[in-house]
């Protein structure tokens, strides 16, 4: 899911800086789009999976075979999976009905959806609230997943005795949680900025960050 998040974004971008143009067909930026928010949500469903993953491990290791089965892993991959592609299918729906008075030029690295909208000539209060309620929504659902395992984990590791089987706790967690924090800290933080204050600088290098740096 990684690689094809950054594959979706970094070629384009890399041939924007080599020939210092950032033209890009309007097929081309809206598969562009479908395939960043496909990718971007099953990122937002893997690390909440690899959180339940680490709660498991950690609070009932025991039991991790029987509760982390293949049968279980196949069904949250096919759940991240299809819940992606329809979100995915519904934002691009909502962006075709978009109308534009001018050409289309993004001051961006790539065509993310809440951009997009931000230059379009139409107004459309369902629109709005899909492209930036929809995403919020599913993030911070995973996002809380994620809190409330990692609460649960740190109270396991609270009543641990042993120092090295804290520190092994720790370290089982710790790039996770840095994933964690780099992905929703700057991902949440454009699709809520950019819906109140337009800074194409400021957007473009948090957009770095989740796309690129995790």
């Amino acid at each position: 899911a990684d690689i094809c998040f950054t594959s979706t974004t970094v070629p384009k971008m890399l041939v924007n800086i080599q020939t210092q143009s950032k033209v890009i067909a309007y097929t081309g930026c809206i598969t562009q789009i479908y395939f960043v928010l496909l990718f971007a949500e099953m990122d937002n469903f893997l690390l909440a999976v690899m959180a339940y993953d680490r709660f498991v491990a950690i609070c009932d290791p025991l039991h991790y075979m029987v509760i982390m089965n293949p049968w279980l892993c196949g069904l949250l991959l096919l759940g991240s999976w299809t819940v992606s592609v329809l979100h995915a299918l519904l934002q691009i729906f909502m962006a075709l009905q978009l109308s534009f008075c001018t050409d289309l030029e993004i001051p961006h690295f790539f065509c993310e959806l809440n951009q997009v909208v931000q230059i379009a000539c139409s107004e459309n209060f369902l629109n709005d609230l899909v492209v930036y309620f929809a995403p919020v929504l599913l993030a911070t659902g995973s996002l809380t997943g994620i809190l409330y395992s990692y609460s649960k984990i740190l109270s396991a590791i609270h009543g641990m005795s042993s120092a090295q089987g804290r520190s092994k706790a720790f370290s089982t967690c710790a790039s996770h949680l840095s994933v964690v924090s780099l992905f929703y800290g700057t991902g949440l933080g454009v699709y809520v900025g950019s819906a109140r204050v337009h800074s194409s600088h400021s957007t473009a290098a948090a957009s770095v960050m989740y796309t690129v740096v995790t």
